[in-house]
């Protein structure tokens, strides 16, 4: 028995693989474009276990999907893999086109090629489950009720746009098709291996370095905190018991703002490492010009996913953010090597015309 994981290497997936394989001894195979956020070294305690098989290649390669399907046999495909970064959409959409939309239709057309093909029995117990984002549901007012999985669709940004068309894919593929899919739409997820771009490990690592730690507009929009592993043992948990055809909302039950995040590093890392003169990082907070069109509020109703399939998050924020800070002072050598030339010119690509 086996699966196959899309953009394994990157935060989310390489989570899921890492804990997959801590807790089932079936076999996972791995297929990753390594595009700048996916990490080997991500996964580098595999290396020599027979559990795990690394390809590199694009979902978007139909010959060679078909060729790992038609190898290896998976009973499930998960799809992670995807252009995942709100600024990086808005400086360059076509990537994200490309690959969440593109990628996405025809890695469906070869599974389903493979699907269809399957013995009676495998075919029946076949699943392909697409991980995508609470951010296709668009922003909510401050007194709206949160995201479920019936809210109109109405994406903001190109990320979500490309998103939200991945997620139609799917639907249409499993109404069209009959393919059996699961989708899961999750809030921002945080932990350990996170890209060091997006905010919870931007903070971190600026804070260290001792630069500005910037925040875009007033700080204040709101998002829902999942804590990685959290949204792996969701996502688990729907594989397992989902039902065919159906959207879960998996959310961590944590709405706060950005300025209050960021404020709640600042404090842990005043605790856990101490500047020399006595000064807290809240200092090196410094307000910049604001994302353009940045939603103001996400907040995910994650009722149906407790109430079908018994799933709630394990961590609450506090007991969370406390182990991803613990997470990238005792991992300062993974934080250095992700460091690359590229990542320091996007970095201030990005951030020098908000200053």
């Amino acid at each position: 028995m086996m699966i196959l994981v899309t953009g394994g290497a990157g935060f989310i997936g390489a989570n899921f693989v890492l804990d997959w394989l801590a807790q089932s001894d079936e076999a996972v195979l791995n297929l990753d474009k390594l595009t700048y956020a996916g990490n080997p070294e991500n996964l580098l305690s595999l290396q020599g276990d027979s559990r795990y098989l690394f390809v590199q290649g694009d979902i978007g390669d139909a010959a060679l999907v078909a060729q790992l399907l038609a190898r290896y046999q998976p009973r499930a495909v998960l799809n992670f893999a995807a252009e995942s970064h709100v600024d990086r959409s808005i400086h360059g959409p076509e990537d994200f086109i490309q690959t969440n939309v593109v990628g996405t239709m025809r890695l469906l057309q070869s599974v389903r090629a493979y699907w269809q093909g399957l013995a009676e029995g495998p075919r029946a117990a076949f699943r392909f489950l697409h991980v995508s984002t609470d951010e296709v549901y668009g922003s909510l007012s401050p007194d709206d009720p949160a995201f479920t999985e019936t809210h109109k669709i109405e994406p903001n940004s190109p990320y979500s746009a490309s998103k939200a068309a991945s997620d139609h894919l799917v639907r249409a593929w499993h109404h069209t098709y009959g393919l059996p899919v699961l989708t899961t739409n999750c809030s921002n997820n945080y932990g350990p291996l996170h890209f060091p771009e997006k905010l919870i490990p931007l903070i971190i690592v600026n804070a260290l370095a001792g630069k500005p730690l910037p925040i875009y507009g007033d700080g204040l929009q709101v998002r829902d905190w999942l804590y990685v592993k959290d949204h792996c043992s969701a996502i688990r948990r729907v594989l397992q018991s989902g039902r065919v055809g159906e959207t879960y909302n998996v959310g961590g039950c944590n709405e706060k703002p950005n300025i209050e995040i960021v404020h709640t590093v600042c404090t842990l890392l005043d605790e856990l490492r101490p500047k020399g003169d006595g000064s807290s990082y809240k200092t090196q907070i410094a307000y910049v010009q604001d994302r353009p069109g940045h939603d103001r509020r996400y907040a995910i109703d994650a009722s149906k996913i407790e109430r079908e399939l018994g799933w709630m998050p394990a961590e609450t924020f506090e007991t969370g953010i406390r182990k991803t800070v613990h997470w990238y002072l005792d991992h300062q050598a993974w934080v250095t090597n992700v460091q690359s030339g590229a990542y320091r010119e996007w970095v201030k690509a990005n951030y020098a015309e908000r200053a």
